[in-house]
């Protein structure tokens, strides 16, 4: 349950994301590695058509794909060094 409350908090931050993605893929920090895994999450995510809820149903649709989306940034979030992610005070309890 701690867990769902944290990706629920997750899409209230959702404005740090695109700063935080540029400075990872910027950073001479992070490895060339995390960030070929990383680029590979959102090619699989964009890539593969599964949803576990069709589209077509608007709403809940969208949450599916909001998730899958807030667990591929949960993860780049983690293969982040700790310095970036106090920069952008993610990933903290």
């Amino acid at each position: 349950m701690r867990k769902f409350w944290k990706r629920i908090k997750m899409v209230f931050t959702i404005r740090k994301f695109g700063p935080f993605l540029f400075d990872f893929f910027k950073s001479d920090t992070v490895s060339l590695k995390k960030k070929l895994l990383s680029v590979g999450f959102f090619a699989g995510y964009l890539l593969l058509p599964f949803d576990a809820i069709p589209d077509f149903f608007t709403f809940f649709g969208l949450v599916d794909d909001v998730g899958i989306l807030l667990l591929i940034l949960q993860q780049i979030i983690k293969l982040a060094p700790d310095s970036l992610r106090e920069k952008h005070r993610l990933g903290q309890e």
